[in-house]
């Protein structure tokens, strides 16, 4: 497979998380918006993580963590967030290594459905 997505869908970027990132498409789903936003990390996209943040909660400014290197993204269960939900829960596990160090991020995350687009409302770690 050419470019795999880097959330670990196991499908290309091209037809996973890239469209989203490239503001082509939006999320269908929160655990959709999770992925990107994870992919989003991975490639130092700020500005789409701001985006997909919801008002209410987004910081005024979000800076990276420099020489942060993700490692891979593990969904552990979603809750609603479907297509017609207004809300939804998506919990995971994120890898990532920074000066040697493994690190590891488990999150229970909530999204909201506004005017048929997914933001990243809260999550509270695992």
């Amino acid at each position: 497979m050419l470019n795999p997505c880097l959330c670990g869908s196991g499908r290309p970027f091209d037809d996973c998380c890239g469209p989203h990132l490239s503001a082509r498409t939006i999320a269908p789903t929160a655990e959709a918006l999770m992925r990107s936003r994870y992919s989003a990390f991975a490639t130092g996209q700020a500005d789409y993580l701001l985006a997909t943040w919801h008002p209410t909660t987004r910081p005024a400014t979000l800076t990276l963590e420099p020489g942060l290197r993700w490692l891979g993204l593990k969904i552990l269960s979603t809750e609603a967030g479907g297509a017609t939900d207004q809300e939804g829960w998506v919990t995971f596990v994120a890898r990532s290594k920074l000066q040697g160090r493994a690190q590891r991020l488990q999150e229970r995350s909530r999204f909201v459905r506004e005017h048929g687009r997914w933001f990243y409302l809260d999550g509270e770690l695992g």
